[in-house]
């Protein structure tokens, strides 16, 4: 078992080197063989040639392990004080932060070259976070100085952000989105080059509002064009970045499928809603094929949108906006 997970990290590590739908392939039967749920999950289909996707609930219900070898790190939901929380095992994190930063330079250039700002309150206060954990690794790998958090020292960030804009300096400000609104509300800057990652977030702590609106409010505040933004959940390693315009880019490591809502083994046509199905190949260590709760498009060049949740989904906290529809 110790050489198969060997063989299938460096395959994911280098996965532009190899067939995506190969090595899908490859994970698929290491952990039908060696995750007794997913094996069990499995089963329950009478038709062996669909694709299967554990739901996402089984996080919060299930220790979701591939493997005999001990986790040494757990990632956990934020949820609220009266929801389950998901867990997410690990057995080795740098892993995860290896595969984050491949992410993010496959989609925006190598790191080093950004000064990393990042306004996560509440999830900054939380030990198990994944996207502390992402977005702290990118900070130290950033060869700014300026990089760094931010909780609630909104005055702090303000004149942080006039520093890079007054050095021209490449900045990505990383911010949940009930932070930045609550700093739009406070603070003007007019910084169009700047780059806003909202990573989704609301948690109850505001009224849930449209994407658009969101990000209109954002973009009148940060004097930007668009608010670029991150989908990631705690259940899964790998991330998805839109540019501006709700059209989500997978990392090479992750593939997104939609099927019908009233058959979950029923693939959805490209352009209809339908529900949202992610391949992580980075989920070597639990399970690399999720059903999630939400809503949304995909489309035959790999991107995909997301409209919303189902109706009986807890909220979780990584949660995007209510769709637009």
């Amino acid at each position: 078992m110790n050489k198969e997970r060997s063989i299938l990290i460096e395959k994911v590590a280098n996965i532009e080197a190899y067939d995506f739908e190969e090595v899908k392939a490859e994970l698929f039967a290491y952990q039908i063989k060696y995750n007794k749920l997913f094996a069990d999950f499995y089963e329950n289909f009478s038709n062996k040639s669909a694709s299967v996707y554990l739901p996402i609930s089984a996080f919060k219900s299930h220790k979701i392990w591939t493997g005999d070898a001990t986790p040494s790190i757990y990632f956990e939901s934020s949820g609220t004080t009266s929801s389950v929380n998901s867990k997410h095992y690990l057995q080795d994190l740098q892993h995860y932060l290896t595969n984050c930063r491949k992410g993010f330079a496959h989609h925006y250039g190598e790191v080093n070259s950004y000064c990393i700002l990042a306004l996560l309150p509440h999830y900054s206060e939380r030990q198990h976070s994944s996207l502390v954990a992402m977005v702290s690794d990118l900070v130290n790998a950033s060869s700014y100085s300026e990089s760094g958090f931010y909780l609630y020292n909104h005055a702090e960030l303000y004149n942080q952000l006039l520093h890079c804009k007054s050095q021209n300096i490449p900045t990505i400000l990383f911010g949940v989105s009930f932070a930045l609104l609550d700093f739009a509300e406070a603070y003007n800057i007019d910084f169009p080059a700047l780059t806003i990652m909202e990573t989704g977030g609301m948690k109850g702590r505001r009224k849930e509002i449209t994407r658009q609106e969101l990000h209109q409010q954002i973009c009148t505040s940060f004097g930007t064009s668009y608010v670029h933004s991150e989908y990631g959940m705690t259940e899964l390693l790998s991330q998805s970045y839109s540019k501006g315009d709700g059209l989500f880019y997978p990392s090479p490591t992750m593939q997104v499928e939609v099927t019908e809502i009233s058959d979950p083994l029923s693939k959805e046509k490209y352009g209809k809603t339908g529900l949202l199905n992610i391949t992580d190949l980075a989920n070597i260590d639990s399970c690399a094929f999720i059903a999630t709760e939400d809503l949304g498009i995909a489309y035959a060049d790999g991107s995909f949108r997301v409209e919303g949740r189902l109706d009986h989904s807890d909220v979780r906290g990584c949660n995007l906006m209510v769709g637009d529809v």
